[in-house]
C-alpha cells in the first residue's frame, strides 16, 4: 500500500461533548460562554472547524436545549476569529434499558425524542456541519445503547441536506460506513461525502492501526475523512490519519491530558496537532479553505 499522506489537513476541536468528564477537569467547559470562549480559543490556535455540544451550565450534564445551542453558536459568529461551525446531532437516541433480567421500562439516563427534534437545533442555528451517528452501538456502559436505526438516519439524513447543512458521517465501525454508503446511493446525503472515522471508542472499531486501514480503505476515494483516537491514542492519531491521507480531531470530548499528569485545554491540544502535522511536513488549511473543499455555505441563522 503506497503512503498517500494528506499535505493539506484540516483540524477539527471537539470542544466538550457530552461525556462524563465535566469533574474530571476544570477545562471542561459547561456555559455557552466557556464552550464559546473554548472554541474561539482553539480556533485561534489553528482549529479550522470546532465541533460542538452544550450541557446544563450548573450541573455540566449533556444538553439539547435550543437556547444554549443558540447562545454558543451566535458567541462563536460575533467573534473576530472565523471557523467552521459543527453542532452535534447525536443526542436524543440514547437508550439505557433496566437490566439482564428487567430490561423494559427503560431506566434514568434514557434520552429517545424523534428526528425533527434531534435536528431543530440544527435547523434554528444553521451551522456548516452537523454529525450524523452512521449505526446503532453498544457504548461502553454495560445497558447504554447508542440508538440510531436505518429509518431515523434516513429521516435526519434527508433534514440535513434539505437544510443544506453538511453531515459529517460519524462511523464508529466499518458497517456505519456501509450504511453511509448506501444513504448516498439512495440520494439521502450528497456525495462527496464527510466522513469521521471515531477509533477506540467501546465498543466500536478498536484504535490499532490494521482496523484503522480497514476503515481507511472502505471510506470512498472522493469522500473527505477525518479520525480520532481516545485518551493517550489522540495525538498518535494526529499523525496516523495525515499518513493515510485524511485530516484530524482532537480536543477535549476526547482526551484531557496533554502529557502524563498534565491536563490539557483545547487550545493547547489544538497547538500540539498543528505541530505533529507541520513536523510531518503538511500545511495546516483554515476556515476557508475547508469551506472551499467541503463547499460548505457560511450562513446566519433567521
Amino acid at each position: 500500500m503506497p503512503l498517500q499522506m494528506n499535505r493539506e489537513v484540516f483540524i477539527t476541536c471537539a470542544v466538550t461533548g457530552s461525556g462524563s468528564t465535566q469533574d474530571r477537569s476544570p477545562h471542561v467547559p459547561r456555559s455557552p460562554q466557556q464552550i464559546a470562549d473554548s472554541a474561539i480559543d482553539a480556533a485561534r490556535a489553528g482549529a479550522a472547524v470546532v465541533h460542538c455540544h452544550v450541557r446544563d451550565p450548573d450541573t455540566g450534564a449533556p444538553s439539547r436545549r435550543l437556547d444554549l445551542y443558540r447562545e454558543v453558536t451566535d458567541r462563536i459568529r460575533d467573534a473576530e476569529v472565523d471557523v467552521v461551525l459543527n453542532l452535534t446531532a447525536g443526542m436524543g437516541g440514547d437508550m439505557v434499558f433496566g437490566g439482564v433480567e428487567t430490561p423494559l421500562p427503560t431506566v434514568a439516563g434514557t434520552d429517545m425524542v424523534g428526528a425533527t427534534e434531534r435536528v431543530a437545533h440544527v435547523a434554528a442555528c444553521l451551522p456548516e456541519i452537523c454529525t450524523l451517528d452512521c449505526g446503532t452501538m453498544n457504548f461502553a456502559e454495560a445497558d447504554y445503547v447508542m440508538t440510531n436505526t436505518p429509518g431515523m438516519l434516513q429521516a435526519m439524513g434527508r433534514m440535513m441536506t434539505e437544510l443544506g447543512v453538511k453531515p459529517e458521517i460519524e462511523a464508529f465501525d466499518t458497517g456505519h460506513l456501509w450504511y453511509a454508503k448506501q444513504l448516498v446511493k439512495d440520494g439521502v446525503l450528497d456525495s462527496p461525502a464527510l466522513v469521521q472515522l471515531c477509533m477506540g471508542v467501546p465498543w466500536g472499531a478498536p484504535d490499532d492501526l490494521n482496523t484503522f486501514m480497514a476503515m481507511v480503505s472502505n471510506v470512498p476515494e472522493d469522500w473527505t475523512f477525518s479520525a480520532f483516537g481516545l485518551g493517550r491514542s489522540q495525538m498518535p492519531y494526529v499523525a496516523a490519519s495525515v499518513l493515510a491521507g485524511g485530516n484530524v480531531r482532537v480536543g477535549l470530548e476526547d482526551n484531557l491530558m496533554l502529557g502524563k499528569g498534565v491536563l490539557a485545554t483545547n487550545a493547547q491540544l489544538v497547538d500540539r496537532a498543528v505541530d505533529i502535522i507541520e513536523n510531518l511536513g503538511a500545511r495546516v488549511i483554515g476556515p476557508d479553505a475547508v469551506r472551499k473543499k467541503l463547499g460548505l455555505t457560511k450562513r446566519a441563522p433567521a
